[in-house]
């Protein structure tokens, strides 16, 4: 098996073994970074000298026999996350010669836990969009197939590791930008519960609904990153203790799970135990919208006042509608959002379920040029030809751990994608389902080596 077909834990047992070196796992990392750099274009930046730098270090303490957790893997990082010394654009002309002096809690875990981080990624202007392409950067391409989205914001973070360059990335989620690409891309992706990893030093936007997560090729993989990166942050007023992450996955049979009613592309196995129900909400986009509108014009106004022109006009029309948000609007949707939470919340009482099941997304990836959101009443809400997301807002609303899991392909031959949610702090109960999910599954189909613009064939096994 080539180095870079291996998952992090894997590569963790090979490093520690004395069997690679960080070096080597590097630069096959960064060879294949080359290949699909073109095609796929999931990056905003290379890191490499720092990387060689961080991976030199890890070898030297694997050679001691100290070593953190992720020391010596290869990992990319969000362009949206600040690093110190290192453009943090979230994907805009209007900051493009930003450089933050601080970096993020989240990745000051990784490089701590020796991770290696080698690059960052690219994300749709000011992280708004369910697509990745802007003006600073251009179109990421889903490695599946180079005709389709990979799914935003966090999208070139799913690209990279779909197409095998690293086996982790650091995601953000305010409105399932670490669940969409995931899907999209055949990946796990996990977004905690809000505040479990600190998100500051950040940009000011959606302060109350962005949680930072994993991208990943397995739930393993995940909880393994997760793991190094949650924690308390004392200069993140959300920030939360640490909660257990190291729940046994149960075996199938064994797992309780509330499934939607509308989860039928996705069957699961017998041995799931399912009890059909539901929270009992209508669609939550409304007060999602509220809120998102409202804190992207209170971070973004001074861009869209005085470099309006940098802008790109979905971007303008998306700051420009929050403004339009009311006190009494954004006041009544904070307040709405606890009703959510107390809906799950009894859900999961009322019922004694592990998890909630739906689907990801309503949809495989589609076509570039879709997925903006459309003009409703003046509010910008959901996408303007086909509702294709949906099941997302709730988890950021509510504050809730979620985990987009690869199921399958779809009609198209691109992948489809399970959702597992859980309680506020279960975000290992939440893990544990997913993996317990993932064994009856068995997905292990990837994109073709060598991207293409048709259809990629699978490279392993999955039902369809």
């Amino acid at each position: 098996m080539q180095i870079c077909d291996l998952s992090a834990v894997q590569l963790a047992a090979a490093l520690r073994a004395g069997e690679l070196s960080a070096g080597e796992v590097l630069d096959a990392v960064l060879r294949r970074a080359d290949e699909i750099a073109v095609p796929v274009n999931p990056f905003t930046a290379r890191l490499d000298d720092r990387a060689r730098r961080a991976a030199a270090a890890a070898d030297a303490g694997l050679a001691r026999g100290e070593a953190g957790p992720l020391c010596g893997i290869p990992v990319s990082t969000k362009d949206s996350h600040w690093m110190a010394g290192v453009p943090s654009t979230s994907g805009s002309r209007a900051r493009a010669g930003f450089v933050p002096a601080e970096t993020v809690g989240a990745i000051e875990r990784l490089e701590a836990a020796g991770a290696v981080v080698f690059a960052r990624t690219t994300v749709p202007e000011f992280c708004y969009f369910g697509v990745t392409e802007s003006e600073l950067f251009g179109r990421t391409a889903n490695p599946w197939n180079l005709d389709r989205t990979a799914g935003g914001s966090s999208g070139g973070a799913a690209a990279a590791v779909a197409a095998g360059c690293g086996p982790l990335s650091l995601g953000g989620d305010g409105g399932g930008s670490i669940r969409i690409p995931a899907a999209f891309c055949g990946l796990v992706g996990f977004k905690p519960t809000f505040g479990l990893v600190g998100h500051e030093p950040s940009p000011a936007g959606w302060k109350t609904l962005v949680a930072v997560g994993p991208l990943s090729r397995s739930v393993a993989d995940a909880r393994l990153l997760l793991a190094a990166v949650a924690g308390f942050d004392r200069r993140d007023r959300h920030s939360l203790p640490a909660v257990p992450l190291d729940a046994a996955a149960p075996e199938p049979a064994g797992l309780t799970a509330v499934v939607s009613e509308d989860l039928g592309f996705a069957p699961l196995d017998a041995g799931v135990q399912v009890i059909v129900d539901g929270p009992g909400l209508g669609s939550s986009v409304h007060c999602w919208s509220a809120i998102a509108l409202a804190e992207a014009y209170f971070s973004e106004r001074e861009e869209f006042v005085h470099r309006r022109a940098e802008l790109t006009e979905a971007a303008a029309e998306f700051i420009a509608a929050g403004s339009c948000v009311t006190t009494e609007r954004y006041v009544g949707a904070q307040f709405e959002r606890e009703h959510i939470h107390r809906a799950y919340a009894d859900l999961f009482a009322r019922t004694g379920a592990s998890v909630l099941l739906t689907p990801t997304l309503g949809c495989e990836a589609f076509g570039h040029g879709r997925g903006y959101p459309a003009a409703i009443g003046g509010m910008p809400i959901g996408p303007p030809d086909f509702d294709w997301a949906p099941f997302l807002y709730d988890a950021n609303l509510a504050g809730l751990p979620a985990c987009a899991l690869p199921m399958g392909l779809g009609d198209d031959g691109l992948p489809v994608s399970m959702q597992v949610l859980g309680p506020r702090c279960a975000d290992g109960q939440v893990l544990a389902g997913a993996q317990a999910i993932e064994q009856v599954i068995g997905f292990g189909a990837r994109p073709a080596p060598s991207p293409s613009r048709s259809t990629a064939v699978p490279t392993g096994g999955g039902p369809r």
